[in-house]
């Protein structure tokens, strides 16, 4: 069976739907009021052929590795879609990663192409050892100058006719850096396939269809809803700050495209709740609300379920190597769930897709080499949790060391090591407990983060909490308060001693610490970078 290339999705929307809007961008025009300039399906397929055919004069070839600085703008995916197109192969790094990373992963890829906004270009100035490898300079400027060839100059006599490159079964589509917030970030390797399979999976998860409209909160969702025929809306904020994004600037991208369809970081939708429910508004086109990238306070679900008179909040469970893999609906989780997960049972994740394969095997910090050394767990046992699916990668870029960490042999097949721990439970609902290398494990006995956690969150003075390893290597809480505080006072204290007596999960825990804020990872802006959290905490120690 012949590889697609995942622009010809692209290709298949300009036939069917070719005067219908595929992206539009929220902009204010000299009034101050929201305009939505857009492109067609059929405009944005012959722009990717422009684009297609400018990047081959200006040197850029199948295979060329091609570093992408580029804001989301209506030619974000269409320059996407047109490396696609070419067989050239994005890179997309967070550039708010920690600047060792940042530069580890440049060195690393060694790319052949750069092609990014002017200050990209100005400021690489300053490290021109990171960007050795680089011969092509290309720069989303409308000008060209002696350091980079603008995109758009004279784009507009490029032939709209492009033979789609062919890509063979394990062709690179596209590198995608994870995030860094649980360690070093790593390259992984996207084929054409395995985007085809995420849209194909996403699609009918959600039963999604060319009337549905969405609101990425992360730009590169855009790739599968546009593949869907669905219009994507560029909304007014910066994808790099989700915390920092303006609510009501949302609320009036939502409305004003009846989106069905919003998803992102939860850092984002929980200000936009709270926008909501102070104004005593509604959001009645939205369907769904999307929460990825960290596990989602039931708070959260009870919040929304009571400004979307027409829809619930989803929580769909993966990683940057294999999205989706479980999926659960906020109603789900008010339904009853909520009661467990407040228990302290862990984060129920939900329903195992069609054609995912989880086990929870006997958790292993090593290396595994084949699945007959592992030990899969019974119904209800905490262990670690592996994956294998059609969605799911097979390598990271240039590092065989992390890939043989992270993968298990099983004849033809891999399996994929989520990093995580958690249960299915007597129903075949899957629950997380916590990435693996944050468990606590004194003696023997385990203390897993989402358990723990949970009990502590419900104080009403609490924002959030840490499990981390304490003195003498116990288990210690530490708080990030919603005054921002960083102090436990004498009474506050004995309210979290109490508190720990409540709860199995908690009993033993007596040490605490408090912080103002919590250091969180670039990307998502809500998951704890708990590294970082743990040395400054045990820097006062």
């Amino acid at each position: 069976m012949q590889t697609k290339n995942i622009s010809d999705l692209i290709r298949i929307q300009a036939k069917k739907n070719p005067s219908k809007a595929a992206i539009k961008l929220s902009k204010k025009n000299i009034f101050g009021k929201y305009v939505y300039p857009s492109y067609s399906f059929d405009f944005l397929n012959n722009r990717i052929n422009k684009l297609c055919n400018k990047l081959i004069e200006l040197g850029v070839k199948p295979g060329h590795r091609v570093l992408f600085f580029v804001k989301p703008n209506l030619d974000f995916c269409a320059i996407t879609f047109a490396l696609f197109r070419l067989g050239a192969i994005p890179v997309f790094i967070d550039p708010g990663m920690k600047r060792k990373y940042f530069v580890k992963c440049i060195v690393e890829v060694k790319p052949d192409v750069l092609i990014g906004i002017p200050k990209v270009h100005y400021m690489r100035h300053f490290y021109k050892e990171n960007f050795n490898n680089i011969k092509i300079f290309i720069t989303t400027g409308k000008l060209s100058n002696i350091y980079s060839k603008s995109i758009y100059m004279r784009l507009g006599k490029y032939s709209d006719m492009f033979k789609t490159y062919q890509p063979g079964k394990d062709d690179l589509a596209a590198i995608l850096y994870t995030s860094g917030g649980t360690g070093a970030p790593k390259g992984v390797e996207y084929s054409h396939n395995i985007f085809s399979a995420q849209t194909d999976m996403l699609q009918k998860e959600f039963n999604l269809t060319k009337d549905d409209l969405d609101i990425p909160g992360f730009p590169l969702f855009s790739f599968f809803t546009l593949g869907m025929g669905m219009t994507s809306c560029i909304p007014d904020m910066d994808p790099s700050k989700p915390s920092e994004c303006d609510p009501a600037k949302l609320y009036k991208n939502i409305t004003d495209t009846k989106a069905t369809y919003i998803a992102g970081s939860p850092a984002i939708w929980e200000r936009l709740v709270d926008y909501c429910m102070k104004e005593n508004l509604k959001l009645n086109s939205v369907k769904y609300v999307v929460m990825f990238g960290a596990p989602v306070s039931v708070s959260i679900h009870q919040k929304f379920s009571t400004i979307l008179p027409n829809g619930s909040t989803y929580t769909p469970y993966g990683a940057t190597e294999c999205l989706p893999i479980a999926n659960i609906s906020g109603k789900a989780i008010l339904s009853g769930l909520h009661e467990s997960i407040l228990a302290g049972h862990g984060t129920c994740v939900g329903k195992i897709l069609t054609d995912v394969k989880i086990k929870i095997i006997k958790q292993e910090p090593n290396q595994i080499d084949n699945i007959q050394q592992t030990t899969e767990l019974a119904i209800g046992q905490i262990g670690e949790i592996i994956v294998h699916s059609k969605n799911m990668t097979r390598a990271y870029f240039e590092n065989p060391q992390d890939t043989s960490l992270s993968k298990i042999k099983d004849g033809n097949i891999l399996w994929h090591r989520m990093g995580d721990v958690g249960f299915i439970d007597e129903v075949g609902m899957l629950w997380f407990c916590g990435r693996a290398k944050h468990v606590v494990d004194l003696n023997g006995k385990k203390y897993y983060p989402s358990q723990v956690e949970s009990i502590y969150n419900q104080h009403p003075k609490i924002k959030r909490s840490a499990l981390i390893e304490g003195v003498d290597k116990k288990p210690a809480i530490v708080i990030e308060r919603f005054d921002q505080k960083d102090v436990i006072e004498p009474m506050f204290l004995m309210d979290l001693k109490n508190l720990s007596q409540t709860n199995i999960h908690t009993k033993d825990i007596h040490e605490f610490h408090a912080m103002a804020i919590f250091p969180v990872d670039t990307r998502h802006n809500i998951k704890i970078d708990r590294t970082s959290l743990e040395q400054e905490i045990r820097g006062q120690m």
